[in-house]
């Protein structure tokens, strides 16, 4: 069934999406860097099929901070939705979403796509297409 993960290893490693030149996502860091010190277990089991599976990081104890109602339910893309712009020329930059507007644009391979504009943590506004992000987990 394709499940990676049950090789005989002596160490694993999970790699969040700040590998490489891509930044770590400051949340992410600052969870990590929150639970330095605590006990974890690990598993890199990961499947994409029948089933998506991913690594995962386990602390015994662990409490989240309580979402508020707002926060917990997850609307899709609206502005405000924390993105991370996953094509050139911005691959790995961080932003958020500040307008989604309705109609078709033609973009530079002549295609006709809806597209987003982001301000990037540097402040610029920049106008890609929606299926160039990818929302970042609050």
């Amino acid at each position: 069934v394709a499940i990676t993960g049950q090789e005989d290893v002596p160490t694993t490693l999970i790699v969040t999406e700040g590998f490489g030149p891509m930044r770590m996502a400051d949340k992410t860091f600052e969870l990590l860097k929150s639970l330095d010190g605590c006990e974890a277990s690990v598993t890199g089991a990961t499947q994409i099929r029948a089933g998506v599976m991913r690594p995962e990081i386990i602390v015994s104890g662990y409490r989240a901070k309580k979402k508020r109602k707002a926060e917990a339910s997850s609307s899709g893309l609206v502005p405000g939705t924390p993105i991370r712009l996953i094509r050139e020329p911005y691959f790995g930059l961080l932003g958020e979403v500040v307008e989604l507007p309705p109609e078709l644009v033609v973009i530079e391979t002549e295609a006709k796509v809806r597209i987003l504009k982001a301000r990037l943590q540097s402040g610029e506004i920049v106008t890609v297409p929606r299926a160039n992000v990818e929302i970042l987990e609050s």
